[in-house]
């Protein structure tokens, strides 16, 4: 069985290994551009962990594990146009290098090339494979539609933004091991309980991703710190502060997120100032650990070795970017 670091290198070798052609070079040097600029490699690691539980020989999950991971950075091309980010990985996103459109472009094209790294898989599991990865597509769309919907909402409830993170990011991780799994010769019932712990792993993830955006090293982060405050993302912070806060701080919370007056800079720094006195960072922190052993009942349900999977759960949870 491969270590976690061992399936790192051999996603990276085949990422390398693409070769784009040099014209239309604003199509396809955005996208060599965006891959190069690493990443965790997460998604496609968690498919050959979860294949390696059934079978050894990686050969089959190979490149369904660069179609993992070349849709989820078309997802993020798209993403960083919708959320005007300007830094992704500690570097600039392709449509503040580029422009908006040529971005749109190479994110379409990815999206496209990962259908065709999928493509080759047997018939007697494509069918399985599409279904999931059509249905995970999909989710990730109405995930990032919801999203921006709470932009304009007034009021936003905790269990709808949690449904909005499970479907724009959970379920590509879970999906990632649940396809994985099925390429590797598992059952429905195992497949399932991956996908099961894929889901509560990323939401956990993602509430992670959430707190570190407000109190964490922007250096580390590889984004720009307080970037949601700066785009009035109504977060799990944000909301578990509006539950909590009375009604002169809850006030101050919304015509922060409100007013388009505030310095960007004292306004990070306030909210930041409202979450601390509000002890939100303990509440996340709690959400994380709840959401991280539902996950790992669902592994436990799992047969086989699964040390890996063990570990990578456990570096998600204490990760610092």
């Amino acid at each position: 069985m491969k270590t976690i670091n061992e399936l790192r290198i051999i996603v990276e070798q085949e990422l390398l290994s693409i070769k784009y052609p040099e014209s239309p070079s604003d199509l396809y040097a955005p996208i060599d551009y965006i891959l190069a600029l690493g990443g965790k490699r997460m998604r496609p690691i968690l498919l050959l962990l979860a294949h390696q539980l059934y079978k050894d020989d990686l050969e089959k999950a190979i490149l369904p594990a660069v179609a993992i991971e070349v849709f989820h950075n078309f997802t993020l091309l798209h993403d960083d146009i919708m959320d005007n980010a300007p830094i992704r990985r500690t570097k600039a996103t392709v449509h503040e290098k580029w422009n908006s459109n040529v971005a749109i472009l190479s994110g379409d094209a990815m999206l496209i090339q990962s259908y065709q790294y999928l493509s080759g898989l047997e018939p007697e599991v494509l069918k399985s494979v599409l279904a999931i990865f059509n249905k995970m597509a999909i989710e990730v769309c109405e995930g990032q539609q919801y999203d921006m919907d709470f932009e304009i909402q007034a009021e936003v409830g905790i269990e709808s933004y949690l449904k909005m993170i499970e479907f724009k990011t959970a379920v590509l991780l879970a999906s990632s091991l649940q396809i994985g799994a099925l390429i590797g010769g598992a059952n429905s019932n195992e497949a399932e309980q991956l996908y099961l712990f894929g889901r509560d792993l990323g939401i956990a993830f993602q509430l992670k991703d959430d707190l570190l955006d407000v109190f964490s090293d922007q250096l580390k982060f590889g984004k720009q710190s307080g970037g949601d405050i700066i785009a009035n993302k109504k977060t799990f912070l944000y909301l578990q502060a509006i539950a909590q806060a009375d009604g002169n701080i809850k006030m101050e919370l919304v015509n922060l997120y409100t007013s388009e007056d505030v310095n960007p800079t004292e306004k990070i720094e306030r909210v930041k100032d409202i979450y601390s006195s509000l002890n939100i960072e303990s509440s996340t922190l709690e959400m994380i650990d709840k959401y991280y052993k539902k996950a790992m009942r669902s592994l436990s349900k799992v047969k086989g070795d699964k040390s890996q999977l063990e570990a990578f759960a456990a570096m998600l949870k204490v990760r610092e970017s």
